[in-house]
């Protein structure tokens, strides 16, 4: 039958011009998912920290910004700064180069829910789903699962955080110092002063970088907390020195960051005066 061998031609042209087509681009491979460390704690709430050393936690809300969030994160490198960034979910799936910013300079990334609702008057199943959708999203753009998170507005009771610790190993963070950056009429003075007035070591510093008055307060901010000699840590970091200190004192060894005291210095004695020294015999 003639038509057999047309078919096996027809075939081994195909055969032909699949190899020597060029091969097909592989898609992205999905980021890999990295193991947290766990946080040094039990505590479901954080406002503040109770240390002895000159460390403060910086954190932004609400981000990433597309315009913003860049901007402040030259500030911060220029600086050797680092910072927590309580991200929105939807804005992870959006920005999610940013997101890979964050991180790769060296930041810590935080949950703050997928859309910036008032977790208090959700039911926990909703309220899991919110954490989840967004923890998804940081992990899909940067890799890295987050260990803490802020509840919009700081509105969440004590059952809830129970619940979400024990889900999702996350303690609240809140604040001690609020910039109250978001209410009008917002300024660059404002952030300033909040900031440099309120702030003592081991405080945690509310801003929010989709603002651009906050992030223009951002340069004279840092410089002068510098000059005051406050050391600015992570939230993960914070948690780990509180812990640390809290088990130093138990044992009664030196504080983490602490200066040894000086060795006490050998008592010398005064020099013999001429006058005292023995006579030369003749």
């Amino acid at each position: 039958m003639k038509f057999i061998p047309l078919v096996l031609a027809a075939c081994l042209e195909i055969s032909a011009l699949a190899a020597d087509a060029p091969p097909a681009e592989k898609a992205d491979a999905p980021a890999p998912v990295m193991a947290p460390v766990p946080a040094a704690t039990t505590k479901p709430k954080y406002e503040q920290f109770h240390v002895n050393t000159s460390a403060i936690a910086l954190t932004f809300d609400d981000g990433p910004h597309p315009k913003n969030t860049p901007r402040l994160l030259d500030m911060l490198k220029e600086r050797g700064i680092k910072a927590t960034f309580f991200l929105i979910g939807k804005s992870v799936a959006t920005y999610p180069e940013i997101v890979r910013r964050i991180v790769s300079e060296g930041h810590e990334i935080g949950n703050h829910t997928w859309d910036h609702k008032t977790l208090r008057a959700m039911s926990q199943e909703k309220i899991n789903e919110e954490l989840q959708k967004t923890q998804d999203a940081i992990v899909a753009a940067c890799g890295q699962v987050p260990l803490i998170y802020r509840p919009p507005f700081g509105a969440i009771t004590s059952k809830q955080q129970k619940a979400i610790m024990e889900k999702f190993h996350y303690p609240s963070i809140v604040w001690e110092v609020d910039t109250n950056d978001w209410k009008s009429p917002r300024s660059i003075a404002k952030v300033h002063d909040t900031i440099l007035k309120d702030t003592h070591a081991g405080s945690i510093i509310l801003c929010h970088d989709i603002h651009f008055e906050t992030v223009d307060a951002m340069p004279s901010t840092l410089d002068e907390l510098k000059a005051k000699g406050f050391q600015f840590k992570t939230i993960s970091e914070m948690i780990k020195l509180e812990a640390d200190e809290v088990q130093a004192v138990a044992a009664g060894k030196p504080l983490p960051g602490a200066t040894p005291p000086a060795a006490p210095k050998a008592e010398e004695k005064p020099a013999p005066k001429a006058e005292d020294k023995p006579a030369a015999k003749p």
